[in-house]
């Protein structure tokens, strides 16, 4: 504090005045050390702002990830292998390295198929938005345009309405090469590991294709827009001719096996719907063709995609975050711009449930039955194939009602079919009571449906595999009108109709044959014991502004550790995305020896891969496991395909190694063979 200060003393006295000025000028002096010490402590709270502290977390943050970073690329490539190994013992060789050392070699050359979204697309031609991408990758890569430019990536990875392929002024295109699907992302591998495997015997780029194809489009405007059949037949013959006349192996993955089907009965078909090559093409030019999570008979995971554009992962997101998704995020309505550009992509609708009742269940079955969720049971298959014989017991669950693939509320799920009452929704006047979307940032087509319409659906209660179709062209006809021109979901009656060799058909396996081709084999390769979505529990969401009116129900729970209904989702026995069901059944039992749709005796075997998570974090996605796309590292798979690649047949792979009860649950449908 200031000191006062001192006056000399004075002879004459002090006039009154005088002595009221330095009153007055102390008291300023006062005020003025008070503002100085306000604007000190206003400098002091400036100093550490929350903008400030934000900053700092963020500079501390980068240069932690950087030092990181330093410190990994400046380590030996070795170094995470020994500390692995000093913490879980010594690890196995690798496939390739293993097989070397028995002395398997090249033999037959390779073709891949990779599934849907793993293969990478890049932009030819654009608008203003996305100059300087020329080239550069749209899908797959870093994914660095979809945070800069959210809303221009959108209408670049988005097709046309009415026609399904290029929107005007737009080429987006697959990549080619190895490159096209080796790596998803930076650090995520899709067919990098079994290449490098591969590549340890002797395999290189001139006897290994990447059949990549743009899969957004439909199986036959792939052909009509880029002739990427005709490219596939074209690379195929010539790995043939210059390999000394070996069969290729072709190695589909996920919606791949969908598309290779389809290119085999094009491949057969007189052009100009087909390539020409006629009837014996593939007994001439494929040895074996091994499918991994073939999705033969479709997904339900798809229904819930195209409906209300969620998986349980979306579900639980909305959950945790009511209205962040579904409403406004960074000033984009996420969900309804997704809903909008998926929509567009013809190819999942090869997705959908194909067989109808016959093969998923109806209202109060489904082959599945009875089936105990519990991940425990799960790992022991003699426990959890005990429990699907119906009988009641310790720890059984009841019945679940599988067919019903979406109910309207837990207990509509759950409820006899004799006792639901439900309205046809088919007849909805659509329109009436139309919801306002003045402010909104994307058009859906359920704006369109109005009030009356969303509630019929609602009203219908439930819905099985063979009134999804009319579910889905009462809330998105434009996307099923262009579906039904280029794929089926039914069951051939006469498969010799002439109607069958039309290409929508080519890509169901209950409406066409396969090839004439006895000496060429055919593997589903599949992932078992991971809880995959079957069925779901939804409800009505509140009507407002620009919203998607139907959501998963997280609350719908089964009520035990047992239970196959958790947030509103029905799990069964899959590898998280394609149940056993659909991958299995087509080589269980609807190909199995000679059959209608395999009329030349193909030998089929059954390859599953019971799911083992990786034992820590140093293991990565794990060597064993059995999940969609983590089964393309699992070197149980990976051994079973060089094999076959290097000469092996399926009876010396030893034929079926089965872990679930798919031959079980395929006697229970009931399919004319």
């Amino acid at each position: 504090m200031p000191f006062p200060r001192r006056r000399k003393a004075s002879a004459n006295p002090i006039p009154p005045d005088s002595e009221h000025d330095e009153k007055k000028e102390k008291q300023v002096e006062k005020e003025n050390d008070k503002v100085k010490r306000k604007r000190i402590e206003e400098r002091k709270i400036k100093k550490y702002s929350c903008l400030d502290s934000c900053c700092w977390f963020v500079g501390c943050t980068c240069s932690s990830w950087w030092m990181m970073l330093l410190l990994y690329n400046a380590m030996p490539a070795s170094f995470p292998q020994y500390v692995t190994e000093a913490i879980t013992g010594p690890l196995p060789d690798p496939p390739g390295v293993k097989l070397r050392k028995e002395g398997l070699t090249v033999k037959h050359p390779v073709v891949f198929v990779p599934g849907i979204v793993t293969g990478g697309l890049e932009l030819w031609e654009g608008r203003q938005c996305t100059e300087g991408l020329f080239r550069k990758r749209l899908w797959g890569g870093t994914f660095g345009e979809l945070y800069k430019r959210p809303l221009c990536w959108v209408e670049h990875m988005s097709l046309d309405n009415e026609t399904g392929l290029d929107r005007p002024g737009i080429r987006v295109r697959p990549v080619s090469g190895l490159v096209a699907a080796d790596y998803f992302a930076p650090g995520y591998f899709v067919w990098a590991v079994l290449i490098a495997n591969l590549a340890r015997i002797g395999y290189e780029e001139k006897n290994m294709y990447m059949a990549a194809y743009d899969w957004r489009i439909s199986f036959q405007n792939t052909e009509v827009r880029d002739q990427t059949l005709s490219r596939i037949k074209s690379n195929i013959e010539l790995m043939v001719a210059t390999n000394g006349g070996e069969k290729v192996v072709v190695i589909p993955h996920s919606m791949g096996v969908l598309y290779f089907l389809h290119f085999m009965k094009w491949v057969e078909a007189p052009a100009p719907m087909g390539g020409g090559g006629g009837s014996d093409w593939c007994a001439k030019h494929i040895k074996a063709v091994m499918n991994i999570g073939g999705p033969f008979l479709g997904v339900p995971k798809s229904v819930a995609g195209l409906f209300s554009i969620e998986a349980r992962d979306i579900a639980v997101a909305r959950a945790f975050t009511p209205g962040f998704l579904d409403k406004d995020v960074f000033g984009l309505q996420t969900l309804q711009h997704i809903m909008r550009m998926t929509r567009t992509w013809d190819s999942t609708m090869s997705m959908i449930p194909k067989g109808g009742d016959t093969i998923w269940g109806g209202h109060d079955w489904s082959p599945e039955g009875y089936f105990n969720c519990s991940a425990k049971r799960q790992k022991n298959n003699a426990t959890y194939s005990a429990s699907q014989n119906g009988k009641k017991g310790a720890g059984l669950m009841k019945n679940v009602n599988y067919g019903r693939l979406i109910s309207f509320g837990k207990d509509i799920a759950e409820l006899h079919s004799s006792k639901l009452e439900r309205l046809d929704f088919r007849g909805a006047l659509k329109g009436k009571n139309r919801i306002n979307t003045s402010n909104c940032d994307v058009w859906t087509e359920y704006h369109e449906m109005g009030v009356e319409g969303i509630k019929a659906v609602a009203d219908y209660k439930t819905y099985t595999a063979s009134s999804i179709l009319d579910l889905l062209k009462f809330v998105a006809p434009k996307m099923m009108k262009r579906g039904d021109a280029h794929f089926s979901h039914g069951i051939a009656d006469n498969l010799d109709d002439p109607k069958y060799k039309h290409y929508k058909y080519w890509s169901n396996p209950l409406e066409t044959t396969l090839p004439n081709a006895p000496d060429m084999e055919i593997y589903s390769m599949y992932g078992v014991g991971i809880p995959t979505e079957r069925a779901y529990v939804y409800k009505l969401t509140p009507a407002s502004e620009c919203y998607i009116p139907f959501q998963i129900d997280t609350s719908a729970d089964g009520g035990n550790e047992d239970s196959c209904l958790k947030g509103g989702v029905y799990s069964v026995n899959g590898d998280e995305t394609v149940p056993v069901l659909s991958a299995g059944f087509m080589c269980a039992k609807g190909w199995r020896g000679k059959t209608r749709f395999n009329p030349s005796g193909i030998r089929t075997y059954n390859r599953e891969y019971d799911h083992a998570p990786p034992a820590n974090l140093l293991e990565g996605r794990g060597t064993q496991s059995g999940a969609h796309v983590d089964i393309l590292g699992n070197f149980a798979l990976i051994e079973d395909i060089i094999r076959v690649a290097a000469g092996d047949t399926g009876e010396e792979l030893g034929g079926d190694r089965v872990y679930s009860d798919i031959f079980k649950w395929s006697e229970r449908i009931n399919l004319k063979l």
